[in-house]
């Protein structure tokens, strides 16, 4: 009897609509919690906590996006800050209620490991007991994963080798973070260990760009074709237009230019 838990905010069968694999279908997985919380304040996030505020996922903005210390907030907080604890076979059974279990054990739909931070310690340990008891259910399994990150945590051996890709996302200035807790060099040299990462970055304007090159591409020799801009995009009024900057600064840049395939579908909606 299997008795260990994922704690998951919210999972859903949809398609990736970010990075490389952006219209592959996926099944997001989003485990709780972030050591990061783009677009607010540490002293907002704790009042929300203690007081248990319910934050509307199409209408929240972060007290350092209202005041303009921040340019964008993360649109997932109003959902990774809550959740619960589910068993193992879950997910396996919403694989079944959906009808895609045959194609996620044959890597036809990939597995979105998100968050919040999927990297941080606890998040990493449950992580990979889940894809062991997978594998021991279904030896034969060709499952594909991909981790969203923030690069902020080290990802260990055990789930290292599990992963097909990762995706890290790292934070520029315009996320209001501090410089110190958003670029941990030891996590960034990680990830460019694996075969598949690549790295994406959200931008506002062209000085952005700047500060990718400067803090980021440089320092960590990171390889050209593997860097992807995207637009800190959150709201589908404005889709065509930060789609399209997003766009010349990549042609400009020479880097992948993308969007946020979602936002221009379902726009504030989440869970889907």
């Amino acid at each position: 009897m299997n008795n260990k838990f994922l704690p998951i905010s919210e999972d859903f069968y949809s398609m990736q609509c970010e990075g490389v694999t952006t219209g592959y279908p996926a099944y997001f997985i989003r485990l709780m919690n972030c050591n990061l919380h783009c677009g607010a304040s540490s002293e907002f996030m704790k009042k929300v906590r203690r007081e248990s505020i319910d934050l509307d996922p199409g209408s929240f903005q972060g007290d350092l996006h209202k005041t303009g210390e921040a340019t964008w907030t993360c649109d997932t907080i109003p959902v990774w800050i809550k959740g619960h604890k589910k068993p193992f076979n879950y997910l396996i059974d919403r694989w079944k209620e959906e009808g895609i279990l045959d194609w996620v054990l044959e890597g036809r739909v990939n597995l979105i490991w998100t968050g919040g931070e999927p990297t941080m310690r606890m998040s990493q340990k449950v992580i990979i007991e889940f894809l062991e008891y997978l594998k021991n259910l279904y030896p034969d399994s060709k499952v594909y994963n991909e981790i969203e990150t923030n690069g902020t945590g080290y990802v260990d051996d055990n789930l290292f080798n599990e992963l097909d890709q990762i995706n890290c996302s790292v934070k520029l200035a315009n996320s209001g973070m501090g410089k110190d807790i958003r670029i941990v060099p030891d996590a960034l040299n990680r990830i460019m260990e694996h075969p598949n990462y690549w790295f994406k970055f959200v931008i506002s304007n062209e000085e952005d760009l700047e500060e990718i090159h400067r803090d980021f591409i440089k320092p960590f020799n990171i390889n050209l074709k593997r860097v992807i801009v995207m637009p800190g995009l959150d709201d589908q009024k404005d889709f065509h237009e930060r789609t399209l900057f997003s766009l010349e600064m990549g042609r400009k840049y020479g880097y992948i230019g993308l969007t946020r395939l979602h936002v221009s579908a379902w726009n504030k909606t989440t869970g889907v």
